[in-house]
């Protein structure tokens, strides 16, 4: 809608479209109606001068906070990213003060690829100031902007870094309260950064029943808990990623309204809406792992930024879907052919002496994290006159093993082995294949004496 805030839809008055780009929204609710609290207008006097050891070149951005400049540490001889609080907003809002100087004090212990760097955090002339690594290139947000959504792949790797950087967040017990696009630099190599820890912005709620009176963060980033009250947690910033990861995917948010209280109620109530639907080129994998990353209850997301990049991980490892790998390994060799249904894969092989074997692959069902790469071959029917035989055989197999499993509903005896599905490369299918059919192939010769599998 015209006017509108581009995160959670609320109608906003005296905002023109340019200053929805990359500035923060405060919304203060007084019975119903909502007002755009905008960035200072007043003279930058900075820009151009020097502040304590920064000479100010230009400015990069600025927000409900302050202003952010392209500066020089004139000690240093070295370009950072100088963050500069508002004074005006300081004198609005004491609390300014001590949350900005608490992001300096707990983003400077964290020391990370996927985080941007706190140099040192200081007060001049009246202004207090933050020296952070200088990211050349641009927000996720603007990304977006630009393209709308991204690959699923690319999506997935984005998310992976921002993962890890939550992890090392968490690591250390901080909380970031307000991931969202906007508070992700990417560089120009396409490096992700968390920026903006310690910088939850206020939504302030009067006469609201069931929330608390202060929300920290952007609404449509807010995971369902924090709207009841309860503090924000390593959980909630799992969930603001994977609103993040669903706007890469799909190129929307999850869930908009036109008012906080309906936003509040789809968050906390409505299904999430299929992202397999929206973009199919989306892997079950990755729809599986969004589910996760947005449930309802925290006590069903992964706990932390550790858990979440290690499912995200997971998913990423298996972008590369089964037949590939098996186009890969076997290119070109006509001993080998197979088919598919669904997620099996059929191999038929033609074994060196002649005989043939039929090998099966396919994934577990276990969660993505989880998930192995199952890869087996049918020896013989389960027979009991078979069991001894079948153990004795088992104790001195070097690798894999023998193993029950119903083929096209019949108890066989099968040679498994098996792989973390994120991890599987080529050469690991291409050797445990035709291991497993060489093995298979030598047990069922052993206890039947046929070449029927």
């Amino acid at each position: 809608m015209d006017g509108a805030c581009s995160r959670c839809g609320v109608a906003l008055l005296n905002v023109s479209a340019d200053q929805l780009e990359e500035t923060l929204l405060i919304h203060d609710w007084h019975d119903g109606g909502s007002y755009y609290s905008e960035p200072s207008e007043e003279t930058d006097e900075l820009l151009g001068s020097k502040l304590d050891v920064f000479q100010l070149e230009s400015l990069i951005g600025s927000g409900g906070m302050g202003r952010v400049y392209l500066a020089r540490h004139q000690h240093l001889d070295r370009r950072c990213a100088l963050k500069v609080l508002s004074p005006k907003s300081a004198r609005i809002d004491q609390d300014y003060v001590e949350r900005f100087t608490n992001e300096g004090r707990a983003t400077a212990s964290l020391v990370h690829p996927h985080v941007v760097t706190i140099h040192s955090i200081g007060q001049s002339g009246g202004f207090h100031f933050l020296e952070m690594e200088f990211v050349p290139g641009r927000s996720l947000q603007r990304l977006l902007r630009d393209e709308q959504r991204l690959t699923p792949v690319r999506a997935t790797s984005l998310a992976v870094m921002i993962a890890e950087g939550l992890a090392c967040a968490h690591r250390d017990g901080i909380v970031h309260r307000d991931l969202k696009p906007d508070n992700i630099l990417l560089s120009h190599r396409g490096l992700a950064k968390i920026a903006d820890f310690g910088l939850a912005k206020r939504l302030s709620t009067i006469r609201r029943k069931n929330c608390a009176k202060d929300l920290a963060g952007t609404p449509n980033f807010m995971a369902p808990e924090l709207f009841q009250g309860q503090p924000a947690s390593p959980a909630s910033d799992v969930y603001a990623l994977g609103v993040c990861y669903f706007l890469m995917l799909s190129g929307r948010l999850p869930f908009v309204a036109n008012s906080i209280e309906d936003l509040m109620s789809r968050v906390s109530t409505e299904p999430l809406p299929s992202i397999r639907e929206l973009c199919p080129r989306v892997s079950l994998e990755m729809g599986e792992a969004l589910s996760l990353l947005l449930s309802k209850s925290p006590q069903n997301r992964p706990c932390d930024g550790i858990e979440a990049a290690q499912l995200l991980q997971a998913v990423l490892g298996q972008t590369r879907d089964i037949e590939s790998l098996l186009n890969d390994a076997f290119s070109g060799d006509p001993s080998i052919e197979w088919t598919r249904s669904d997620n099996r894969y059929r191999l038929k092989l033609q074994l060196p002496d002649g005989r043939r074997q039929t090998v099966f692959v396919e994934p577990s069902d276990h969660s993505a994290d989880e998930r192995l790469l199952l890869i087996y071959s049918t020896c013989c029917p389960a027979d009991a006159t078979f069991f001894e035989a079948a153990l004795r055989l088992n104790s001195v197999i070097p690798h894999g093993g023998l193993a029950l499993r119903e083929i096209d509903g019949r108890e066989m005896f099968v040679m498994v082995d098996t792989y973390p599905r994120s991890t599987v490369d080529v050469e690991e299918i291409r050797r445990s294949i035709l291991e497993v059919a060489s093995r298979a192939d030598a047990v069922e010769q052993r206890l039947t004496g046929e070449d029927r599998y």
